[in-house]
């Protein structure tokens, strides 16, 4: 037992393609660490263990035939319950959707299958996938394995859970403000946001959903950056949709040693305060740098107007979040931000009022995104990679009061909880890909993860450069307890 519950996706796939381990066997592993351990963390919500167990046995008896299933042969995973996944709920959190069965399996899940791959079930999210925490009147709230009375991060925060706790050997998240970057950073684990559109998001909706949503990603979470690699060869790429026109060549890493990179360090600013910890963490990575030869630089700064990039993102963010609610809801929404705003308690009413926008309001934010974007590529002419903060502290308590009043607390002063957004949407609105790797636990010994972020369509560089730095650093760490 618990022989490979924490060993990297790729270590494990090649035990299986070699015959080191049968898919019924490392099946059933993960299936009893499930059954051991997720009563208390929750992560694992939808289980298909028969099905599993099913596909295990015919994985393995392709294996007797000389038949490889492709590069995850007999892997068993589990994927966030936002992606239709045949056969099982796709809720979202909602409660009016808990009748609502996938009939056909989304993009990620087919390039998963179509690799190899099967699940033993589904991840916990928050309601609408909207908040740094995972929990819903349908499953129930997930704990962190770091801290079971800690949030997991959200909305990935049920995939963050079941990779830290050795549940699963890889996982699939989404992400529009960190959904899948916070979860990584507050449960030790890797998760990489893609360049927008370099993987499909076909299937991951509610009914009703059709076009691409504008600035989300879906993307995977893993325990090693190699495994992120893997991952990402495997999902991205056109749809079935647009396949017969459409291609997609990530450039390959160039670079083979830290000190081939270009470094610059973002580690604190006023517009989303961070802890003294989490700052020194982005700090301290200059001398590990530059002791392996890296060019870092602390004060190089993309040319972006900061105000104007977090207007762009909240209100292109709140479009796509505001999309299919009803006039009442936003009503109430706009009064009790109102209310916040007038006690200096939230964040500002003039950008959360973006959920109800018109199409000259959209387009007017579009054209300022393209101009971010454009400084963004003249910031990466010179550096390879950015190194920055993804979130202020490290797992908080669970919180589930209301959410536009909920505060959290930096080194003991008072700031408003959405204000943690601003680190994740200053990359999201730039397309840009960022890889969130682990630093390793905080002095409470609470996991602290940071973004490396780098030029669009540079995702293989960023999550190579973080397979790198973890030689110098160290990686993931299993949470105690789990062993």
């Amino acid at each position: 037992m618990d022989r490979t519950a924490f060993s990297s996706t790729t270590k494990i796939a090649a035990d299986l393609s070699a015959g080191v381990v049968s898919s019924a066997e490392l099946t059933e592993e993960y299936i009893q660490r499930i059954e051991r351990y997720d009563d208390k963390v929750n992560a694992v919500v939808v289980r298909r263990f028969d099905e599993a167990r099913a596909e295990a046995k015919a994985a393995d008896t392709a294996m007797a035939a000389g038949r490889l299933l492709g590069p995850l042969h007999g892997l068993p995973i589990t994927i966030k319950e936002s992606y239709d996944l045949a056969g099982t709920p796709t809720t979202w959190g909602f409660p009016a959707s808990a009748d609502n069965i996938a009939s056909t399996d989304s993009h990620v899940v087919r390039r998963l299958k179509s690799a190899g791959a099967h699940f033993l079930g589904k991840t916990n999210v928050p309601v609408g996938l909207a908040d740094f925490q995972s929990y819903n009147d349908i499953y129930g709230t997930t704990g962190n394995p770091w801290d079971i009375e800690r949030t997991p991060g959200g909305s990935s925060g049920g995939s963050a859970a079941a990779l830290a706790a050795g549940f699963t050997a890889l996982e699939a998240g989404s992400d529009i403000g960190g959904s899948i970057r916070n979860p990584a950073h507050y449960c030790g684990v890797y998760g990489h946001k893609p360049t927008w559109g370099v993987v499909s998001d076909l299937g991951h909706g509610l009914p009703g959903k059709s076009a691409p949503s504008d600035m989300s990603v879906c993307g995977p979470l893993a325990r090693s950056a190699e495994d992120l690699a893997l991952a990402i060869d495997l999902i991205a790429g056109p749809d079935t949709r647009i396949a017969h026109g459409w291609q997609l060549h990530l450039p390959r890493p160039k670079r083979t040693r830290l000190a081939e990179y270009r470094v610059a360090l973002w580690p604190e600013a006023n517009f989303a305060p961070v802890s003294s910890e989490v700052s020194s963490r982005v700090q301290g990575l200059a001398d590990t740098l530059a002791k392996a030869g890296a060019t870092v630089s602390d004060t190089a700064r993309p040319s972006i107007d900061i105000g104007q990039s977090l207007e762009a993102y909240y209100a292109l963010l709140w479009g796509v979040m505001g999309a299919g609610v009803s006039n009442a809801t936003h009503a109430a929404r706009n009064a009790e931000v109102d209310a916040l705003d007038a006690n200096d308690h939230g964040p500002r009413a003039t950008i959360v009022r973006h959920s109800v926008q018109d199409h000259r309001t959209w387009l007017k934010q579009h054209h300022q995104r393209f101009r971010i974007r454009e400084a963004w590529s003249a910031f990466f002419e010179d550096w390879d990679i950015l190194i920055c903060p993804q979130m202020a502290t490290a797992a908080f308590p669970h919180d589930h009061t209301a959410p536009m009043a909920r505060q959290v607390r930096i080194d003991g002063e008072v700031r408003p909880y959405f204000e943690q957004l601003n680190w994740s949407g200053l990359i999201t609105v730039a397309h840009l890909p960022s890889t969130v790797f682990p630093t390793g636990p905080s002095d409470a010994g609470l996991p602290i993860g940071l973004q490396a972020v780098g030029r669009e369509f540079d995702d293989l560089l960023t999550i190579d450069f973080c397979r790198l730095l973890a030689r110098e650093i160290g990686g993931f760490q299993s949470p105690p307890g789990y062993d």
